[in-house]
């Protein structure tokens, strides 16, 4: 039986997670239909595209996951059913940090302003580092799906009627697990790397524009906040996500916590979430389909209550 305070975290999370399915679907769907227009795929399309769609399946696994973790915890620790979940996890959280920082290096290379020559290069070969990115996701997977054996999951099962556990299992699960995201984590460094490099280069902007006595906001300096915004907000929700991520792999020492796990659940959830709906309102395209749909709906209303 739930309390309360879980009843309205779980309700929390469930509403993010519609959220989240209607944003990433929504992006998927508007970018898959201007590529059928044009009969042509560019590389940022490509990008939303793969983003969106391991958002998508993220959420529902984040959610099953979660549903028979709390409901049904009996059957999530017997039979292989945990190790298939995070086979499918591992899969759709890499692809959707590495498509993410993807369309973080492409904002970066069509925004940012250096004159160094390998920036230059990397400029001029956009789709090439998209598709190197791409290639080395199937290499972090093979590197990931070894650690992916949670021998402490069995043991907490075969002891969960006493209170001792030992202090080798602990430090062997949670270093199973950081071995688990260390993937993901060299690729959130990546990223941070990145918004360290635009901010430089907004800040070089602004600077010219003072030294030019220009006292208007010129369409570069709009592209590098906007760009910027988008990075930030990847960032900080992605460390939520991270933390998230942390609180429920530390409940699995502690099973009986259900509150613990899911507040883990509702921080975890901001991210596909958050992040998406972040790109719509910041993508011209995208937010420009997003009031064509919203005025539609308003429409339709008008009329049934008519």
């Amino acid at each position: 039986m739930l309390t309360i305070v879980e009843g309205l975290l779980i309700f929390v999370a469930v509403s993010e997670s519609v959220l989240g399915v209607l944003g990433n679907g929504f992006i998927g769907l508007v970018n898959c239909i201007d590529c059928v227009k044009n009969k042509k795929i560019s590389t940022l399309s490509l990008i939303l595209i793969g983003l969106a769609s391991s958002r998508f399946c993220l959420i529902w696994i984040i959610i099953t996951d979660a549903y028979v973790r709390v409901f049904s915890s009996d059957m999530y620790l017997s039979g292989d059913l945990i190790q298939y979940i995070a086979y499918l996890w591992v899969i759709m959280n890499q692809s959707s940090v590495w498509f993410a920082t993807s369309l973080s290096i492409f904002y970066f290379l069509k925004i940012a302003n250096f004159s160094h020559c390998i920036f230059l290069w990397m400029k001029g070969h956009i789709t090439k580092i998209f598709l190197l990115l791409m290639g080395c996701l199937p290499i972090s997977w093979l590197f990931t799906f070894p650690n992916i054996e949670i021998p402490f999951f069995n043991d907490t099962m075969k002891n969960r009627n006493t209170t001792w556990l030992s202090t080798m299992q602990e430090s062997g699960y949670f270093i199973n697990h950081i071995l688990f995201n260390i993937g993901t984590l060299l690729i959130f460094v990546l990223c941070l790397i990145t918004c360290f490099l635009l901010i430089t280069s907004l800040w070089r902007h602004n600077r010219r524009m003072q030294l030019n006595a220009t006292g208007f906001r010129d369409p570069s300096t709009e592209a590098h906040i906007k760009a910027m915004k988008i990075l930030v907000s990847f960032i900080i929700l992605f460390i939520l996500y991270f933390v998230g991520t942390a609180i429920e792999i530390s409940v699995g020492a502690v099973p009986e916590n259900k509150l613990l796990f899911i507040f883990g659940l509702t921080t975890t959830a901001l991210y596909p979430c958050g992040h998406s709906l972040i790109l719509i309102l910041g993508n011209s395209k995208l937010k420009q389909a997003s009031l064509r749909v919203l005025k539609l709906l308003t429409i339709n209303d008008y009329k049934w209550w008519e």
